[in-house]
């Protein structure tokens, strides 16, 4: 049986991917700093009862408590972690750069240091953001050097750095995964989609940064948890794996698709706001690797994605209205 240990296994990402990995039969040692969230955001507590058996679940500080994650990897001696820890919002980076630093570089800098002594490791998946090449033009490769433009970008392209010396020096086993803006049922309510839908079930007004002119792509978690398995399993060491649609749009043409989905009018349903600063412009990544090294492509379209997550919205509609709809800010 595959063993598997998670890090950042509540955030929407790690949640989706221990319930594709238990869905698949493995046995699954989750970690994140808080306690487990509501189930309406943990897609593996919406698997068989038998699958959720092989899974377990510590709440465990990386900034402050290492040595307990430690201990609990050298007992259950995984081949394989996965990475998905960090603290990730974009515009709240501003405000306190240092704590960004701390989580995403300092703290996971010690961790890949204790990691690298691990024997029992097989590979170690990072999860990385295409924030990391800030605003470009075109389809990015992941060749494509950084250039972050804010204090999250910078603190995740330091790692992402760091961990490439220690594959080059080390030969750790290593590979990075990045994807376009994923989607779907049980995401954060302060994301973009989940967002809209909820303000437009519960009649508040959305507030749209910049007239919502950045252009994305959006990729359903499913598709990309199932790639993150192939990485796991079958990539070699220091590749870097891109995760996306060839559908690119602005945050405003997606707004008015799910608005006109709720039958909402897309002018009442929002409010133009000044733009985000360091917001990139674009970002399109080319999935041509993964496509034609690992096999994968993605399944699930947007429109497909968006009714799955309206459909967990109005089904969880009391519970989630109990849920914070806003970022907050965990030092």
């Amino acid at each position: 049986m595959e063993k598997i240990l998670v890090i950042g296994s509540n955030s929407f990402s790690g949640a989706s991917f221990v319930a594709q990995a238990l869905e698949a039969g493995s046995e699954v040692v989750g970690v994140s700093r808080s306690a487990e969230p509501s189930p309406v955001f943990l897609p593996y507590r919406w698997i068989p009862a038998a699958a959720q058996q092989r899974f377990k679940f510590h709440s465990i500080d990386m900034n402050h408590h290492l040595d307990a994650l430690m201990g609990i990897l050298e007992q259950f001696k995984p081949p394989y972690v996965v990475n998905f820890a960090a603290q990730s919002m974009v515009a709240e980076s501003w405000q306190h750069p240092d704590h960004w630093m701390m989580t995403n570089v300092v703290s996971t800098v010690r961790l890949h240091e204790r990691l690298r002594h691990c024997g029992f490791l097989r590979k170690y998946v990072h999860i990385s953001t295409p924030e990391v090449y800030g605003s470009c033009s075109g389809l990015v490769p992941e060749s494509t050097h950084y250039n972050p433009s804010t204090p999250y970008a910078v603190s995740r392209a330091a790692a992402d750095m760091s961990l490439m010396t220690f594959f080059k020096n080390y030969k750790f086993p290593v590979c990075f995964t990045r994807a376009a803006n994923v989607f779907g049922p049980g995401q954060q309510l302060y994301r973009i989609i989940p967002r809209t839908i909820l303000f437009c079930l519960t009649g508040q007004k959305l507030q749209l940064h910049g007239g919502g002119h950045s252009v994305r792509s959006f990729i359903h978690i499913r598709d990309v948890a199932e790639g993150t398995m192939r990485v796991m399993r079958s990539a070699p060491a220091g590749e870097i794996y891109h995760f996306s649609t060839a559908r690119n749009l602005s945050i405003r043409e997606l707004v008015k698709l799910i608005t006109e989905k709720l039958g909402v009018k897309f002018e009442e349903a929002v409010e133009i706001v000044d733009e985000r600063p360091g917001k990139d412009a674009a970002y399109l990544l080319d999935s041509t690797k993964a496509k034609t090294t690992l096999g994968w492509e993605d399944k699930i379209n947007l429109e497909q994605g968006i009714d799955e997550t309206i459909a967990w919205a109005r089904r969880y509609l009391p519970e989630i209205r109990k849920q914070p709809a806003n970022y907050k800010h965990k030092p």
